[in-house]
């Protein structure tokens, strides 16, 4: 049985979704961050709830602490955090407030001596957000090319204590589209690491797709907030 991962990305405070990555794109949910705590944390089949905070990825500081904090509190559910986590201040601070896992997308990619000290602190906790478009992997929000591929950067985490790696096909985010399958199985086939599906997840027909290629966890963002996609999942 796939594990969900729900998804809460936020802006300003408020629970919302982007296309894309574009932040242009912002559409709000209809559940404030606390109401989409108390509802995903209803469902065995989450195994944890995914939050981001979309300021702080931008503005490359964590932006949504105080709220994240307060989260934490509302659920027996664990956390993986991400978005502005670029120092080892920000990840202490999060976890004195209790926060389970820490989601690190550009330094992790672009500052590997860096995220090994930090995985030398934090064993199994350490989640490194890989958000791609084809090979390349991009940073800062998803603006820019860090100019480094899958494939390199999977060979120098290999020996790494991770919690996981998250792949998103930044192209499939928010489409409702479906997942990058074939992308999806390639790269778990490249690892020891669990490889935890992103961006584009649609229904359980996706989820069922996913398990079959070997895949133990998914991230589900914008579908996860209706009602039609819980139908069926206990």
């Amino acid at each position: 049985m796939i594990h969900i991962i729900p998804a809460i990305d936020l802006i300003d405070g408020q629970n919302v979704r982007l296309t894309k990555g574009d932040y242009q794109s912002k559409t709000m949910m209809k559940r404030t961050p606390a109401e989409a705590i108390q509802f995903y944390s209803q469902f065995e089949q989450v195994c944890r709830i995914h939050v981001v905070d979309l300021m702080g990825a931008l503005k490359q500081e964590a932006v949504e602490t105080s709220l994240i904090t307060e989260l934490k509190k509302q659920t027996q559910l664990p956390l993986q955090i991400g978005g502005g986590l670029r120092n080892k201040e920000t990840i202490a601070k999060y976890d004195a407030a209790g926060i389970d896992y820490f989601i690190i997308g550009t330094r992790a990619i672009t500052d590997i001596e860096w995220l090994k000290e930090v995985v030398s602190e934090y064993p199994n906790r350490i989640i490194v957000g890989m958000d791609a478009k084809e090979e390349d992997i991009y940073i800062n929000g998803w603006t820019e090319n860090s100019g480094i591929t899958i494939t390199d950067y999977l060979t120098q985490v290999e020996s790494l204590e991770l919690a996981g790696i998250i792949y998103t096909d930044i192209n499939k985010d928010g489409m409702n589209q479906g997942p990058n399958f074939e992308k999806t199985a390639y790269i778990n086939q490249l690892t020891r690491h669990i490889v935890i599906a992103s961006g584009g997840i649609r229904d359980k027909a996706d989820l069922n797709r996913l398990d079959k290629e070997g895949i133990t966890q998914a991230v589900v963002g914008k579908a996860s907030h209706q009602a039609a996609f819980w139908e069926g999942i206990q």
